[in-house]
């Protein structure tokens, strides 16, 4: 497994870009990311986790333009983006009608899609590098706890993951919670 720290963010962004797998670390836990629109890196990424495909994953980004164009703009209120923009950026996921951007293995068998724009700076500037929103699923097997840790991460996948982005995580207890956007209903606690 490569290893990359800060420093050296702009090469692990170009192995995403170039169809790689990678963990990284999110505010609670290691998540596992893909450019979502390669949809061979997000079949791999789905046999690391042993996980059903109609799952789906979110997308994590740096800012809010790197997710607009997956949420279908014309079904989300004004006031509904006010409240979520007021949250991000940070530990926030929300649920939104998905455009057609939104590649369906993403969305799995959901008609929305989750959308997190994160304040935790080391997967904020993995995605600035990258230039777009990262795929972001718990980095574990189907379920196991989610990895905490780099050496976690080795226990569960070995060689099969490709590279780490090794920093600190975010110091939250748990995955952010995630939220529908139009009805405010929580998904995940």
């Amino acid at each position: 497994m490569q290893q990359f720290d800060l420093a050296h963010v702009d090469a692990a962004a170009a192995l995403l870009r170039h169809g790689g797998v990678l963990a990284y670390p999110t505010e609670a836990v290691f998540g596992l990311g893909c450019d979502p629109h390669d949809h061979d890196a997000f079949e791999r990424l789905f046999a690391l986790k042993v996980r059903p495909a109609t799952q789906g994953v979110l997308l994590i980004a740096a800012n809010f333009a790197q997710v607009e164009p997956y949420i279908d703009r014309d079904k989300v209120p004004a006031e509904v983006m006010a409240q979520v923009h007021a949250t991000w950026p940070g530990p926030n996921t929300w649920v939104f009608p998905r455009s057609d951007r939104v590649p369906a293995w993403v969305a799995g068998g959901h008609p929305g899609i989750a959308l997190r724009v994160t304040a935790h700076e080391p997967a904020a500037a993995l995605c600035r590098a990258f230039g777009a929103p990262l795929v972001s699923t718990s980095a574990n097997p189907h379920g196991e706890p989610p990895a905490r840790d780099v050496p976690t991460l080795a226990r569960y996948f070995g060689d099969r993951l490709e590279a780490t982005l090794d920093a600190p995580l975010g110091g939250l207890d748990r995955p952010t919670v995630i939220r529908d956007a139009l009805t405010g209903a929580i998904i995940r606690a």
